[in-house]
């Protein structure tokens, strides 16, 4: 199954509000989904932006695609940048230099 995060669209005419939801590529966009992840609401003054991180981040590692629109909206809150800080590869710690063994 290719799983997508994508938005549905809920709210009324002319007053768009929206989910963000994983899903089956194949489903329709207002259709079943896996799971709801967060909101968007775009005629909110700062755009109001609800999401599940955690969630949202267990997604992707499972291979699921981001929409462009979502992809916006996860770069703007910062989700992806904190997927690919705990993706980065961590620092060898350095070890003290042992000194070579006395021979006798």
């Amino acid at each position: 199954m290719a799983a997508v995060l994508r938005l549905s669209r809920a709210g009324t005419h002319k007053r768009p509000y929206y989910w963000v939801v994983a899903t089956d590529k194949r489903m329709p966009r207002d259709g079943r989904y896996l799971e709801k992840l967060g909101t968007y609401d775009p005629l909110a003054s700062q755009n109001a932006v609800t999401l599940k991180t955690e969630r949202i981040i267990y997604w992707l590692d499972q291979g699921a695609r981001p929409s462009d629109a979502v992809r916006e909206i996860l770069r703007g809150q910062g989700v992806l940048k904190a997927r690919a800080a705990e993706k980065a590869p961590k620092p060898a710690e350095e070890k003290p230099a042992e000194a070579p063994a006395p021979t006798a």
